[in-house]
């Protein structure tokens, strides 16, 4: 058992893996991943689905099935994605059971070029959720405008959501709101509350990346002085905003009728800048009950030499407040800068959603002998 990890989550983290694929399933390596290194949760997205399905022997046999069948490209994706995915939830099953449903989740993400339209991101999650067809799964709907309205209704039907891609305080709060409206659905709908779950990824190291691509424009002193600190700033607020919302009277009610709280997610905590330490964005963001799903070399960067000092995120939020002025009179606006982080998150995943069609698409015709 690793010790640093483990002080971790003695600390209250729960630690997920952002990564899924299927030569990780069938080596066992997630199996002991969760044995080893504390790790309770699983995360995918269609960059790690692209990647998987590009790089790997493991897909061959079913692509050419798929092939034979003569399946069209899209549900192709979709028998792919949710077998890796239904593994993976076999894999976390036992960790479901004994954290009472809070772990042991699993993670997958509906077509982002559907992020701005919410009848049919509702209509995919209902698909994804029957194919998986697994209590441990969450369905990961965008945080856009549009995937607000999706969120809810999904929720009032009894399907578990990863709410992804939230970069800005005030979006935190819609979704949240949007949690509750679900669950209060749901009830309405005469469902059981415990066995709905939800989580909020809040995306740290690329507010970092944007504010401090700004930064350097500007070229001060003052200006280098507050490199490398908007995204922890950011996300100690987004807490802040958790633990006044998850206290109010509406929840409580929420919470009396069975409900568990939808946690923050630090999703996005690779270290981008070579120049500053490689686990930051787990050390600074350590408190009790929250998620932080990394990429393997930040979970082994952790295990290695990461250390935990406290709760790092309780009493810091006037430091933050302060943090984000600052940069205000530098000229950094922050509504700008979590909306452009939002439409290029979309874009982005976008654009790996694409890769992920063509390399199956490849692999249907023939073009990938693998």
């Amino acid at each position: 058992m690793n010790d640093r990890l483990a002080a971790l989550s003695d600390a209250g983290v729960a630690v997920w893996i952002d990564d899924v694929s299927r030569g990780r399933l069938s080596t066992g390596n997630l199996a002991e991943l969760v044995a080893d290194k504390q790790v309770v949760g699983v995360t995918s997205n269609p960059t790690i689905f692209a990647k998987a399905v590009g790089n790997a022997d493991d897909y061959a046999e079913q692509n050419r099935d798929l092939a034979a069948r003569g399946v069209d490209l899209e549900e192709a994706v979709r028998a792919i994605t949710t077998y890796d995915i239904r593994w993976a939830c076999d894999v976390l099953r036992p960790v479901y059971d004994r954290t009472d449903g809070v772990d042991g989740r699993v993670s997958l993400e509906v077509d982002p070029r559907l992020a701005k339209d919410t009848l049919k991101t509702v209509a995919e999650a209902r698909a994804l959720w029957w194919l998986v067809d697994r209590p441990n799964l969450f369905i990961k709907i965008p945080a856009t405008r549009e995937g607000i309205s999706a969120i809810t209704s999904a929720l009032a039907e009894g399907i578990s959501v990863n709410v992804t891609l939230i970069f800005a305080l005030q979006r935190y709060r819609e979704v949240m709101d949007a949690y509750m409206a679900g669950l209060e659905k749901a009830k309405e709908n005469g469902l059981d509350l415990s066995r709905i779950g939800s989580v909020a990824s809040f995306f740290v190291s690329r507010v970092d990346t944007e504010y401090d691509k700004r930064l350097d424009k500007i070229g001060t002193e003052e200006a280098k002085s507050l490199k490398g600190k908007a995204a922890i700033a950011n996300a100690r607020l987004a807490f802040e905003a958790y633990e006044e919302v998850f206290s109010s009277d509406r929840w409580k009610a929420l919470a009396a009728a069975g409900a568990k709280p939808q946690r923050p997610l630090w999703a996005s905590t690779s270290t981008k800048d070579p120049k500053m330490p490689d686990t930051i964005y787990v050390t600074e963001l350590v408190t009790d009950g929250v998620v932080n799903t990394m990429p393997e070399a930040t979970l082994e960067a952790f295990g290695d030499h990461g250390e935990v000092q406290g709760d790092s995120v309780r009493g810091r939020y006037d430091e933050a407040r302060k943090l984000i002025a600052d940069l205000e009179k530098l000229g950094i606006g922050y509504d700008e800068v979590v909306e452009q982080l939002e439409v290029e998150g979309v874009e982005k995943f976008e654009a790996s959603w694409k890769e992920l069609l063509d390399t199956v698409r490849a692999a249907l015709e023939g073009g990938n002998k693998k």
